[in-house]
């Protein structure tokens, strides 16, 4: 096992991070238009109340408010909505729990909660500002109405599950941009002081030109939530979303996204083909879903550069989240804020005193650039470009396919539910015996 001090650069242990990683992944214009309460000082930049609403009330969007609720400007959490109401209700106790020091902050009343699949709409309303948290298949149709509404948006990744979803974020980033509304997507590490240092550095020609790059997520198995005899199966889909590719994408959409995100970010583009392998070694019980346990995925770029991805769910085997770009002068180690030359000299080495927290970071950028009028963030476009290479990678270690972002992209391939409701059914079933059919490379194919 890899030196645990070594890996605390994301403001928190390695171990502590995977943890937390876990446990989150278990829950659940011209100019933008602003509440009464705060619209006649907003553009003056004088104190004005920015009212969030809360969409999605697991454990990543209770984490997300508090973090909104914590910035330095003037923020009240006014509306929630969740499909459940057990997840609403626990969310807001500990987002009072948390800002008990500041309770005005936490202004929800028993009128603001909504409560089912289409609540989110009436939550919006309330807002000047949307956290976007549900499961990401629900990413695009609550970014359009978001934006539709004439919302800013803070939006965890993915943005989408399939390339359907991918179109509908793009056409609405379109909008955005037209409106002026900032949009900012949960790829932290851009907001991370450690990451934007190194990159400040390859820019400026430290490692020389990219040759390759290896990016990991690996690590320990995740959350199952029990089958109930009285949920429906799409209540039993739902509660155990990341099992679900319409709703989670499997886990190198969801999670591995990062680190594919950095390999886009410091190449400076996104691949044109994704060629992998991935399967079912551990994970294959009822309560498996449909998604794979691993993965491994060459990405390959224009210029002939491979990024390989890997990322699995392993009890008990060694864990990595990670990224390393080498190039014609050094390496790049991400996590550990180092830069070598070839001979392991240290070129560069982040300063572990300095501020490193990337999930407040982004809500303190966002909430000081409404408070002063200011359109600044577009990161749907990068949310869209991370998400559909993950995508792309899902798809070949599925199919044992090459798949071309392009070809993907232009595709329309859907994998959502003809309809949003606890009686309706969704897209996959499972079989008599309770079991639920997954992808086979050389069987599963997308592309004749």
């Amino acid at each position: 096992m890899e030196n645990e001090k070594a890996h605390s650069f994301h403001g928190q242990s390695r171990r502590d991070f995977v943890k937390q990683s876990s446990l989150l992944a278990g829950g659940l214009m011209a100019a933008p238009i602003l509440s009464h309460a705060a619209e006649t000082n907003y553009f003056s930049g004088a104190p004005g109340v920015i009212k969030v609403a809360l969409i999605g009330c697991g454990g990543r969007g209770t984490g997300a408010a508090v973090q909104a609720l914590s910035t330095k400007e003037n923020v009240q959490l006014v509306a929630m909505a969740d499909a459940f109401q057990d997840r609403l209700d626990d969310s807001y106790n500990n987002i009072v729990e948390s800002m008990k020091k500041t309770p005005e902050r936490v202004n929800v009343t028993a009128a603001d909660k909504f409560v089912g699949f289409d609540g989110y709409k009436q939550a919006m309303a309330k807002a000047d500002v949307v956290i976007l948290t549900t499961p990401p298949g629900f990413r695009p149709i609550h970014f359009e109405e978001a934006i539709a509404q004439g919302k800013h948006v803070f939006m965890e990744k993915p943005v989408a599950t399939d390339p359907a979803g991918i179109a509908k974020v793009l056409e609405t980033a379109e909008k955005a941009k037209a409106k002026k509304l900032n949009v900012v997507v949960g790829l932290q590490r851009h907001y991370q002081t450690s990451y934007r240092e190194l990159y400040k550095r390859l820019q400026d020609g430290m490692i020389g030109d990219i040759t390759s790059m290896q990016v990991w997520w690996n690590q320990g198995a995740l959350w199952v939530k029990p089958r109930k005899p009285e949920y429906t199966e799409m209540e039993y889909q739902m509660r155990n979303w990341y099992y679900f590719n319409w709703l989670c994408g499997d886990h190198i959409v969801e999670q591995h996204i990062h680190n594919i995100d950095v390999g886009n970010w410091f190449m400076g583009k996104v691949p044109q083909t994704a060629v992998g392998m991935g399967g079912r070694a551990i994970r294959t019980g009822k309560d498996s879903g449909e998604i794979y346990d691993h993965h491994f995925v060459e990405y390959r770029y224009d210029n002939g550069v491979v990024m390989n991805a890997q990322c699995r769910h392993w009890k008990d085997s060694v864990s990595r989240v990670d990224e390393e770009i080498v190039g014609t002068k050094g390496r790049i180690i991400c996590d550990r804020g180092t830069i070598l030359d070839h001979k392991g000299k240290v070129l560069y080495q982040f300063d572990r005193k300095q501020q490193n927290r990337p999930y407040q970071a982004e809500h303190d950028e966002l909430f000081e650039a409404i408070a002063k009028g200011e359109y600044k963030f577009q990161d749907a476009k990068r949310g869209v470009e991370a998400t559909l290479t993950a995508i792309i990678g899902r798809m070949s270690t599925y199919s044992g396919q090459s798949i071309a972002y392009d070809k993907a992209l232009a595709s329309g391939i859907n994998l959502q539910p003809a309809k949003y409701a606890f009686d309706a059914p969704p897209p996959i079933l499972p079989d008599s015996e309770g079991n639920y059919a997954y992808a086979k490379p050389g069987i599963t194919k997308y592309f004749s």
